[in-house]
């Protein structure tokens, strides 16, 4: 979780723990094909050229596999709170999606889902909307107890 504070309100955006950077996982990639192509021209030039076409399918099987992490890599949710809007923007592969709720007491409620990888729920007057999908529990607790503290500190509409 990153909080950043500033003009009477507080943003906060989520993130995978991603490990590796896209540039690195090209560069793992880049290794590990380059070594397996080697490999097979060695078996190859040895006389069993059957290994070749093994090779190309493991090669892209492999970058099938990176290319599905590395599109999940960059998701996020940012929450943002100022003059009584609460913005929330969540971005899942290709696809992002963003909601506004009226942030006054009355009309914005925070709730700790029940159950393992429950998330946090906010539920404004028309919608009811699942937070923490990169978090773990205990980080899920610590979420929907700053939000509720950031809620209640806004003016009421």
């Amino acid at each position: 979780m990153t909080f950043r504070e500033g003009n009477g309100g507080f943003s906060l955006t989520l993130k995978r723990n991603c490990s590796i950077s896209p540039a690195g996982l090209l560069g793992v990639f880049a290794a590990l094909a380059v070594a397996g192509l080697a490999i097979g021209i060695g078996f190859a030039l040895a006389g069993a050229w059957l290994i070749l076409p093994f090779v190309g399918l493991e090669i892209v099987a492999l970058g099938v596999a990176f290319v599905m992490c590395a599109r999940r890599a960059a998701d996020f949710e940012r929450i943002e709170l100022a003059r009584g809007r609460l913005t929330v923007e969540v971005a899942e592969a290709a696809r992002r999606a963003r909601y506004e709720l009226d942030a006054g007491r009355v009309w914005v409620q925070v709730q700790k889902g029940r159950g393992y990888g429950a998330r946090v729920l906010l539920r404004g007057a028309e919608e009811e909307l699942g937070l923490g999908r990169h978090l773990d529990a205990a980080s899920r607790v610590e979420l929907a107890a700053e939000l509720s503290k950031r809620l209640r500190l806004q003016p009421a509409n």
